[in-house]
């Protein structure tokens, strides 16, 4: 029959494993073979293997009192593990309720370490260990990873684009193109978005020069309206979203525009378009008038530069400062079809547009305070941003593509 180790031995040789010291430094100390120490090691539910010591890891939280002052939570630390093999091995044993009263944690805190690291053996029965219930809380505590944004070249090329105001989708996706063969410059729009809200309380947020990360957006749909329809129109005659050729609805064709007004206080507003099939977007100011025939001569100029084949039609609600559309289209040989009443969707590119243009100059904003400069660089930083429904290429690069071998006019 085999030597009968009490108990103590086996908590020394454990104190020694769990210290980094290596199964043979163990036994040799104790005077016990390699068989007994790897053996109630295994019974302790880890796993020794021939090699150097291992290196003890610097004390880390699990360690230290992590008390709040006004807490009843904090992790059992070492020493509060040794006070409850302490306790228990009294002769009686220390209660459950008196235990948790020295530790100030609730019983069932005490319970659920007893149940969770206690070391069943055939010779002693149930036991616990301090230093195993330790390194196994220790083993089970999740190691943290670097964040993927780290990174310094990545994250400097997601703040430069949120910068932009491109949403972190577009930011992602279009690393994907201009790094394609770059596993370092990849990263999930989950990941930016934890980054902007949830790790160190937005800490990318603050590294950014807009006032705002993302588009806000609405939380839920707006209803369709409920308005009664508008009265009939004479200048609507013969220019019903109707009467617009089928060629335009697949967005194939380039040439194609969408436009409307965003407005403003004093009469204040500028005119937007957008190409159907490239989303690319034109901006142009109103000079404090809103009348249709300056609402024409705007969007006559909008368009003057650009060649013959990119300017076939326009959709635009019913709004009436597009009464005199027949002289625009006499000038400029561009017609204009109108969308059925309450139908923002039959124009939805440029009321997307629009709501681009909403995150740069909310409601309420005096266009005839902003500059050409302000609005011709909003209109380039939309025109630079990748877009999903573009596999996600930018519009003046599809717009690029469609003038390849077409000069625009000086």
């Amino acid at each position: 029959m085999g030597v009968r180790h009490p108990w103590e031995t086996r908590l020394a040789v454990y104190a020694l494993i769990t210290r980094g010291h290596t199964m043979q430094h163990a036994a040799q100390t104790l005077a016990l073979s390699r068989e007994n120490v790897k053996s109630w090691a295994k019974i302790a539910g880890m796993t020794l293997t021939p090699g150097r010591p291992r290196i003890h890891p610097e004390p880390d939280t699990l360690d230290q009192d992590t008390r709040t002052p006004g807490s009843s939570y904090h992790r059992l630390t070492l020493p509060d593990r040794a006070f409850i093999q302490a306790a228990r091995s009294m002769q009686p044993p220390l209660s459950l309720r008196s235990i948790a009263k020295e530790l100030a944690v609730a019983p069932s805190t005490v319970s659920r370490e007893l149940q969770r690291a206690s070391i069943m053996d055939g010779r002693h029965g149930r036991q616990y260990s301090a230093d195993v219930a330790h390194f196994h809380a220790k083993a089970r505590r999740p190691r943290p990873r670097p964040h993927k944004l780290d990174h310094t070249r990545l994250r400097a090329e997601v703040v430069a684009r949120l910068n932009e105001k491109h949403s972190p989708r577009q930011v992602s996706k279009r690393l994907l193109v201009d790094f394609p063969d770059c596993q370092e410059m990849r990263v999930s729009h989950e990941t930016i978005y934890q980054a902007l809200y949830v790790q160190g309380k937005g800490a990318l947020r603050h590294e950014l020069t807009v006032e705002k990360a993302v588009r806000s957006g609405r939380t839920t749909r707006k209803p369709r309206s409920k308005l009664p329809p508008r009265p009939q129109r004479s200048w609507l005659a013969g220019a019903r979203l109707s009467d617009r050729p089928a060629a335009v609805e697949d967005r194939a064709v380039p040439g194609h525009w969408e436009g409307d007004l965003v407005v403003g206080p004093h009469n204040s507003g500028i005119v937007t378009l957008v190409e159907r099939s490239t989303r690319y977007g034109l901006v142009g100011r109103l000079p404090g008038r809103r009348d249709s025939e300056t609402v024409i001569e705007v969007l006559q100029a909008m368009i003057s530069g650009l060649p013959q084949a990119l300017r076939e039609t326009i959709t635009w609600d019913q709004g009436a400062e597009m009464a005199q559309h027949v002289k625009f289209s006499v000038a400029t040989g561009c017609r204009v079809f109108f969308c059925d009443p309450h139908s923002p969707w039959q124009r939805g590119s440029n009321e997307n547009y629009n709501g681009l243009v909403r995150d740069f100059y909310p409601k309420g904003t005096n266009f005839n305070t902003v500059t050409d400069g302000e609005l011709a660089d909003m209109q380039r930083m939309l025109n630079d941003r990748p877009r999903e429904t573009l596999g996600w290429a930018t519009p003046r690069e599809k717009l690029n593509e469609l003038l390849a071998g077409v000069a625009l006019t000086p």
